[in-house]
């Protein structure tokens, strides 16, 4: 009688070490911790590889954290934290909150308890970052001010 030896390749591949939930999909934390890290990273202006080129990863492996596809390590959270001015608990910040299931949290201004709901996709979107460096481009709080209530007043106007 001979003896079947067990093969590398006979064996059960090995899961790679993802950030995933039982069903193939990326852990909710992570997906929440790469959407801060996209948030202030555009909020700054700054772009995926210049982020990258700071601490010596490529653009693909921010986008693979940003998506929440890769999980970001304790030392690589604190490397971001520091280069993007941030404290460590700003990429958790908000997490729980709100209706989970729907992605939906409610954003709104102190001052307004009629605040819209916005969803966290919105947040993250180009254009969104780009009005509010606009906005708070403007050094005149008055004007600034000014200028949120013509925008609530075409809002209000659209909406009707």
């Amino acid at each position: 009688m001979t003896k079947e030896k067990t093969t590398k390749a006979a064996r059960k591949p090995r899961k790679p070490a993802v950030a995933r939930t039982g069903s193939d999909n990326p852990n909710p934390v992570d997906i929440h911790v790469g959407g801060r890290l996209r948030m202030r990273r555009s909020m700054l202006g700054m772009s995926q590889e210049t982020l990258a080129d700071s601490v010596g990863l490529t653009f693909q492996q921010v986008q693979k954290y940003e998506r929440g596809f890769n999980r970001v390590s304790a030392s690589r959270l604190y490397q971001f934290s520091k280069i993007l001015d941030v404290p460590v608990s700003y990429f958790f910040d908000r997490y729980g909150e709100g209706d989970r299931k729907s992605g939906i949290l409610n954003y709104g201004m102190a001052d307004n308890e009629q605040a819209p709901i916005l969803s966290d996709d919105l947040l993250l979107e180009r254009e969104t970052h780009e009005v509010l460096r606009a906005y708070y481009s403007i050094k005149d709080e008055k004007k600034r001010r000014e200028l949120l209530n013509i925008v609530r007043a075409m809002a209000q106007t659209l909406a009707d």
